[in-house]
């Protein structure tokens, strides 16, 4: 047993890695390949892999995903909106995970939480057939009590909170507030026999609260892990990561590098 190793599970690192496909599109090459940066992540401690196919192909394609499922040794939390298209797909690829998020083809990154009571019809179908496939299903919500209860209500196992408007706090007291909010969001989705993610816009000088709140299950995170990759190189930035989580719910300190926020 070691600090990075502890005994038990004490909080799960998803790596995105979907700006590895992002760099890889903007010149139209074969590289960097995101197959060998999940494996490369999962050697560094990454307990899961997400990746998130959107409709436009921005940065994961379809064959991204059909290369990775196989080859990974932890499992697969692929990230897809509402549509049949995309639940047909996953239902074909079968990762372990699927997290149903919301969608906008003008949207540079997700910018809020999927809406389950409009939307509880659609959900509700994808659920049923994802879960037919023995898919384990996660909504990825914002932290407010009605939509975790109507996660619940259709059948959700998971939910993952959505984290950005934490993480883009302006000020010491909107940044109390909405962390207390991420916190009440998960007294709720315990309240409702959910398991509890969290994800969006997390780096590595604001993830240490969210990571020390302990119902939380597993954060993912992909930007700023490739971004402080360019200088710290992959493996150490995954590395770090997980070091500071893990040191963050365990109330330890961890001396960082500077990292890239």
């Amino acid at each position: 047993m070691s600090f990075l190793q502890p005994a038990g599970q004490v909080i799960d690192l998803g790596v995105n890695i979907d700006h590895i496909a992002t760099v890889r599109n903007a010149r139209g090459t074969v590289y960097p390949d995101p197959l060998r940066a999940a494996l490369i992540a999962e050697q560094a401690g990454a307990d899961l892999i997400t990746l998130h196919l959107r409709e436009d192909r921005r940065h994961i394609k379809d064959a991204d995903v059909l290369a990775i499922r196989p080859q990974l040794a932890t499992r697969m939390n692929l990230e897809a909106a509402v549509t049949q298209e995309m639940i047909d797909f996953a239902c074909k690829v079968k990762p372990q995970d699927v997290c149903l998020v919301p969608e906008r083809r003008e949207e540079v990154t997700t910018e809020g939480g999927l809406d389950v009571i409009r939307y509880q019809k659609e959900v509700e179908a994808a659920i049923r057939q994802l879960k037919g496939e023995g898919i384990r299903v996660s909504l990825f919500i914002d932290a407010d009590e009605q939509q975790i209860a109507a996660a619940a209500a259709v059948g959700a196992p998971v939910i993952e909170l959505h984290t950005g408007r934490y993480a883009e706090a302006s000020s010491p007291e909107e940044h109390a507030r909405e962390l207390e909010r991420v916190k009440a969001g998960v007294r709720a989705g315990v309240k409702h026999g959910l398991r509890v993610n969290a994800g969006h816009g997390l780096h590595y000088t604001n993830v240490q609260p969210i990571a020390a709140i302990p119902d939380i299950h597993e954060l993912n995170i992909g930007h700023a892990i490739v971004a402080h990759a360019l200088f710290a190189g992959f493996e150490n930035a995954v590395r770090e990561m997980k070091a500071i989580m893990v040191a963050a719910r365990l109330g330890v300190s961890y001396a960082s590098s500077k990292a890239a926020q």
